[in-house]
């Protein structure tokens, strides 16, 4: 069939136009970005997510510098426009002195490109984690070295809806022996990790004891001590720490490999936490060493990621799948092939803005692994392109972005 010159040329532009909104015939164009910190060389991966596939494409430019020494957190403010890298720094050692850590400021433009911004540093040393409140408003980032060099503490910063910008917020609960308002708010000793649950609670996991450590969040971003300022836990060897609505879960490494669990609790009044009926569950079986664990957005599926297993023949890192039910409690879920194998030694794992995709970042492989989810089930399948793609060297963790918005 012959065209018409007009034919001829509205072909021509149709296809320019896929071109201009990176889709093909084989793609969906961009459905997200996708941002993985390497601590090997203080890096950070960028990828574009295909909405068709799952594949990840490297950002122009990537891998950027992370803006500090050992990048280990990432948070993007609601509206995409503004990435947060949280970098521990190092410790002194017999030939070179100990680099601070910070929290580095990025802005996010064309297709995900990030550009450095600004620079901030916590009130105690060795950041290790940021979380945001659901507004973009305050960010909350926790050290494990306050300034009394005994605890922990979280540094909370007011964040600047035009520009982005962190300013430091006191604490307007406590002051010191001088009488001036602390800047810093203590928790438990030596934290590894926090949460928020909805918009009232955030815990503090404090590795040193296996306790939680719980404020309130009220106005102006201030965090109010509440009746039990340290909750004991069962946890032998407790690892992650993750937030479903109003429950809490708590990964067990346990004294010993077989012993791995997740102890679920529930949120009440005054941050308080109550044992979820059905107490511990067992983590599945071959499964061991817990690190991380997530919940969808949906808060329907519960997810661990394990570095290795019991098999001392097969020490294979893998994904453990449960159901999250209408009580907190969790239930295994049924699919034959749950444990999903995955990358050696995964650390970390997001989904993309539209629930097609669970994305995984492996520190042993150096790999980002892609998996299918089905939305209603919650079951993990490989990409139909391929599931694992190279990011920066020893990634620990990533966050993943849609479209920026206003």
């Amino acid at each position: 069939m012959k065209l018409s010159r007009f034919g001829r040329i509205s072909m021509a532009f149709v296809a320019l136009l896929a071109m201009g909104l990176g889709m093909t015939a084989c793609g969906g164009g961009t459905v997200g970005y996708m941002w993985v910190l390497g601590t090997q060389y203080n890096q950070i991966s960028g990828f574009k997510i295909d909405d068709y596939t799952g594949n990840l494409t490297t950002m122009v430019g990537s891998p950027y510098s992370s803006g500090g020494t050992n990048p280990i957190a990432i948070v993007v403010r609601p509206g995409g426009h503004y990435v947060y890298v949280v970098n521990k720094g190092i410790p002194a050692t017999s030939t070179s002195p100990a680099v601070g850590g910070n929290i580095a400021e990025f802005s996010v433009g064309g297709d995900g490109v990030l550009t450095f911004q600004a620079s901030y540093t916590s009130q105690g040393s060795t950041p290790v984690w940021a979380v945001m409140d659901t507004t973009g408003s305050y960010l909350y980032v926790l050290d494990q070295v306050s300034p009394d060099n005994v605890h922990g503490d979280i540094t909370v910063f007011s964040i600047a809806s035009d520009t982005g910008r962190l300013s430091l917020v006191p604490n307007q609960q406590l002051k010191n022996s001088n009488g001036t308002q602390l800047n810093y708010f203590p928790v438990g000793i030596k934290p590894t990790t926090m949460r928020l649950t909805g918009a009232s609670c955030l815990f503090t996991l404090d590795s040193a004891d296996n306790t939680l450590f719980p404020y309130s969040v009220s106005s102006g971003g201030q965090l109010n001590l509440v009746a039990n300022s340290t909750i004991t836990t069962q946890a032998v060897k407790a690892t992650s720490l993750s937030a479903s609505g109003s429950y809490l879960y708590i990964t067990d490494a346990g004294a010993t490999p077989n012993a791995s669990q997740i102890l679920p609790y529930s949120v009440g009044s005054s941050c308080s936490l109550n044992s979820v009926t059905g107490g511990a569950v067992a983590n599945l079986p071959l499964t061991a060493n817990p690190v991380y664990s997530f919940t969808d957005s949906k808060n329907k599926f519960f997810y661990v990621l394990n570095q290795s297993s019991t098999n001392s023949l097969n020490p294979s890192s893998s994904i453990s799948f449960f159901n999250i039910l209408s009580n907190g409690q969790l239930q295994a879920n049924g699919d034959p092939n749950n444990p999903y194998p995955v990358g050696s030694g995964p650390v970390c794992m997001a989904e993309d803005p539209t629930n097609q995709y669970m994305y995984i970042s492996s520190s042993v492989s150096n790999t980002v692994t892609g998996k299918l989810l089905n939305q209603n089930t919650g079951q993990l399948s490989d990409l139909t392109r391929g599931s694992s793609f190279p990011s920066a060297e020893m990634p620990s963790c990533m966050a993943i972005s849609g479209s920026t918005s206003p």
